[in-house]
């Protein structure tokens, strides 16, 4: 019989591993994708996402504060200069979603727009 320590020491490290082998897998399966904001344009304007699958946006401003809104998704998010700004979700619906910037950054601001594809 082993003893309580023994038991122990065999539960925490198969729970070090098991939880180990789950957030490799998670991160290997998130899509990132990296969005520019900047006056008055978003870099990519179109983005391919799958259904289901857990994406990470990693927004970045070369300019000022911006906005990235995306209603059809329900995703919103702040873009600041020189901070890496992180999003992170899974597309549940297939579609075409337009987004746009919903900070004004002035005259130019209405054509700062872009479309994800949400294929299924």
């Amino acid at each position: 019989m082993k003893s309580p320590r023994v038991k122990s020491l065999v539960i925490g490290l198969t729970m070090a591993i098991f939880i180990t082998a789950s957030l490799g897998v998670a991160d290997e399966k998130e899509q990132v994708i990296r969005i520019t904001a900047k006056r008055f344009e978003f870099s990519p304007k179109e983005i391919t996402l799958n259904k289901g699958m857990p994406v990470l946006f990693e927004f970045g401003s070369m300019d000022r504060m911006h906005g990235f809104s995306c209603p059809g998704l329900k995703i919103r998010a702040d873009i600041y200069p020189k901070k890496q700004n992180l999003l992170r979700f899974v597309p549940e619906k297939a579609g075409t979603f337009p987004f746009h910037c919903d900070n004004f950054c002035g005259t130019g601001h209405e054509g700062m727009v872009g479309t994800i594809i949400v294929k299924e």
